[in-house]
């Protein structure tokens, strides 16, 4: 597949002809090309973006939905092909794949409708011949940023809402895996999305991002990132007071309590640790164990670990693939190697495996590795891959002290068999989200986000759509014709 960028309804160059070839993480085979944007391509963007406005504002709530749900349609009717072409780019097997694609769906047809149900209020007034009116507005040109992780999924979560809520839309999607979103955005101008209501340019975030979040026109900020990244966006943003919606990393705590059943609990903790090889912002970091079961724990979760079996994520029963890239592999190869170094102990895993397709691709074997002290990277940096870190505790509180620690707080987990005793370490979690013997803290109703320094703002529910209106307030004096 060679992909263009898409600005003003069209499929264009861009203006300096640059490219980046993108290699299947499996094999190192070719998949395809794209091209990558500049500055000027931003401006053209953001401008296409500034004229369609008005119209698609004023364009009727309905109307709009049957645009997202025809879009919605579209893709789920090609959902195969784009499963086919996501994982060959990113390197998550085919069932993950389809699962994200199909969860993008849901989010967009979510929007369509939450669109329609946008409205206002008459609010109380202190004087009888007034009366205060609160209503909103689209906030304006959105310039959103996506990560490779998770692309269709992500954009889903950007372009959604922002398109329901009568917004326009600049999109950066990554320059990692930007070819599935290319056939995303086809499907929307199939759909009948007038030109210039979204434009996609790939690029890379110190350019394309930077020139995003900088730009004067751009009235809003919609990004999932890293820490380092949200901070340069907030930074950017700051010259004309953008509004931001930041989802950026965490370091997810996993607690264990001692009435847990420790095998249940591990099954849930290696999916979250594992999936997608860890490379997802709420995967499972650090994984805070009673002492009574920690030794059950630990053994359960190094069985479940060394039933994973990697390969390539396009062949029939594959669950697991390679890492993204080599960074990925080298960070986590330096958090585990820094580990042991402290003290910790390799459970399962803990190398690059060899022979076949593995000499080709980027793998690395789901790693487990135990008694890991505060200090080591594990349990003080984002990983980003394929590397659970087990820190034992002697009772609940020092769980809620280890688990509070760091500067972030995206999600948390606690396995308990008493659900008081979880509510009251629930409540005291300093995170945007977290479950309780569930190991997902996800739910398209609901809102996603961090505290601390895991975020600003909330994505999907009510919020998600809510973030791209603005407020207004009319008063109004009325006479008594009677």
């Amino acid at each position: 597949m060679e992909r263009r960028l898409y600005i003003d309804g069209a499929w264009v160059d861009t203006g300096d002809g640059r490219q980046v070839v993108i290699n299947d993480p499996a094999t190192g085979e070719k998949v395809g090309t794209s091209a990558i944007a500049d500055r000027a391509d931003v401006d053209r963007a953001v401008a296409a973006a500034g004229k369609a406005l008005a119209g698609w504002a004023e364009t009727h709530a309905d109307q709009r939905a049957r645009i997202l749900h025809r879009a919605a349609d579209l893709i789920a009717e090609q959902v195969d092909a784009i499963a086919d072409l996501l994982t060959r780019e990113q390197g998550k097997p085919i069932p993950d794949s389809k699962k994200e694609i199909l969860f993008g769906v849901e989010v967009i047809r979510y929007y369509a409708e939450e669109g329609r149900r946008l409205g206002g209020t008459i609010r109380p007034s202190a004087r009888s011949d007034i009366r205060s009116l609160v209503t909103t507005a689209p906030v304006g040109v959105v310039g959103g940023i996506v990560p490779w992780n998770y692309p269709v999924d992500l954009y889903a979560w950007k372009v959604g809402p922002v398109l329901a809520a009568g917004c326009t839309l600049v999109v950066k999607p990554p320059h990692e895996t930007p070819l599935a979103i290319g056939q995303v955005v086809q499907c929307f101008a199939d759909a009948g999305l007038p030109a210039g209501v979204l434009n996609d340019i790939p690029g890379t975030g110190p350019e394309v991002g930077a020139a995003l979040a900088e730009h004067p026109d751009v009235r809003m900020i919609t990004a999932t990132a890293s820490v380092p990244a949200g901070q340069s966006i907030m930074r950017a943003a700051a010259s004309n007071l953008k509004r931001l919606s930041l989802e950026l990393g965490g370091q997810c705590p996993f607690i264990v309590l001692d009435d847990a059943d420790p095998e249940e609990a591990a099954a849930a903790a290696a999916r979250r640790s594992f999936s997608n090889m860890g490379q997802i912002c709420i995967a499972v970091n650090r994984i805070l164990v009673s002492r009574g079961i920690h030794k059950a724990f630990a053994e359960a979760l190094a069985e479940e670990t060394r039933k994973i079996r990697l390969g390539h994520g396009v062949e029939p029963g594959v669950l697991y693939g390679p890492v993204l890239n080599e960074s990925v592999r080298t960070r986590v190869g330096n958090h585990l190697s820094d580990a042991v170094r402290r003290g910790g102990k390799v459970l399962a895993g803990g190398h690059t495996p060899h022979g076949g397709i593995y000499d080709r691709g980027f793998f690395f074997e789901p790693t487990v590795v135990d008694d890991v002290p505060d200090d080591a990277l594990a349990l003080t940096e984002e990983t980003f891959g394929p590397l659970a870190a087990i820190r034992p505790v002697e009772n609940d509180a020092e769980a809620l002290r280890v688990a509070n620690a760091l500067p972030f707080g995206l999600a948390a987990y606690v396995y308990s068999g008493d659900l008081e005793r979880a509510w009251s370490l629930a409540e005291r979690i300093e995170a945007g989200a977290v479950g309780v013997n569930v190991n997902d803290t996800s739910e398209l109703q609901a809102p996603f986000g961090g505290w601390k320094m895991s975020g600003i703002g909330r994505e999907l529910g009510r919020e998600g759509i809510e973030a791209f209106r603005e407020s207004k307030h009319i008063k109004m004096r009325v006479r008594d014709r009677l």
